[in-house]
């Protein structure tokens, strides 16, 4: 099995995990592919041999890559994204972060992971994302989104107004700081930092979520995942941010944005005592009682 390794940071705390990757990867006589940058640190700390292969781009994931292992916590799990796209590799997400929606495996339990795979005794969970076009392709070839698409002001402490059509119809006009439209992978990210609904995985929708609205009976909004979104931003200054998983441009007044469900999905991991819902009971401490 090739397997490609993805990471960002390497310190003290999470370097003996790395060491335990490659030295499981050894016992099961699988191929690491590590990612360029990611392999330079790691040769230096003389954790993977030099003659290591390695991938930089998303062209090099279609080319016989069986798994992609994410080292960090979620906000390397979404880089990792941007390089599996449409490859159809599944992910499998190792927690050496903070809280870890998406990657929820324990650093702790690496090799029961690993051994779950190797046993093919796991389910694979589809994760949508989104596409987004604006008139002047702000974004280019990496025009899509696993969590969220935000607009929001720029420079300013004004509000801004944010309107919003679904599927060519109005909706509303959001007087506001801003509008996160987020996926069910997203609901637990920005959106459920700003009141929105948590939304397991798998449901076919999308949600709008108003960052403090100046009207307080403007609610976040589950719609179907089908219906194109458009949205436009109007205020008191010629320039405003749009932000896709944290990756942020500026936007012209009234330039319009559109938002599809991409046509591809990404391929989770999962494993039968790691679900999503014992995930957010667990990281949120749901069901305890911390008064005594």
């Amino acid at each position: 099995m090739r397997v490609a390794i993805f990471g960002r940071k390497i310190t003290k705390e999470n370097l003996k995990y790395y060491d335990e990757l490659f030295s499981i990867l050894e016992d099961f006589n699988w191929s690491p592919i590590i990612h360029a940058d990611l392999k330079e640190k790691l040769v230096k700390k003389k954790v993977c041999k030099v003659d290591c292969d390695t991938f930089s781009s998303s062209s090099d994931f279609k080319n016989g890559i069986d798994l992609s292992l994410s080292i960090g916590g979620d906000g390397t799990f979404i880089q990792n994204v941007k390089f599996v796209r449409d490859s159809g590799v599944p992910i499998l997400g190792i927690n050496t972060g903070r809280l870890g929606f998406l990657a929820n495996i324990a650093k702790e339990n690496i090799r029961q992971a690993l051994v779950y795979v190797k046993a093919k005794e796991y389910e694979i969970q589809e994760r949508s994302l989104f596409r987004v076009e604006t008139s002047e392709s702000i974004f280019g070839v990496e025009n899509f989104a696993f969590n969220e698409v935000t607009l929001q002001k720029k420079d300013t402490a004004s509000m801004i107004t944010v309107h919003a059509s679904l599927g060519g119809k109005y909706l509303n006009s959001y007087w506001a700081d801003g509008l996160i439209v987020s996926t069910p992978s997203g609901s637990t990210a920005y959106n459920l930092s700003c009141g929105g609904p948590i939304v397991t995985p798998g449901c076919q929708v999308h949600i709008l979520t108003p960052i403090a609205p100046h009207n307080l009976n403007v609610r976040p909004m589950v719609v179907p995942d089908h219906m194109p979104i458009k949205l436009s931003i109007e205020g008191r200054n010629r320039t405003y941010l749009i932000s896709l998983d944290g990756k942020s441009m500026s936007i012209k007044q009234n330039e319009e944005v559109t938002i599809h469900k991409a046509d591809f999905m990404i391929n989770v991991i999962k494993f039968e005592e790691n679900n999503f819902l014992d995930t957010i009971r667990n990281k949120m401490s749901w069901g305890v009682d911390n008064r005594n």
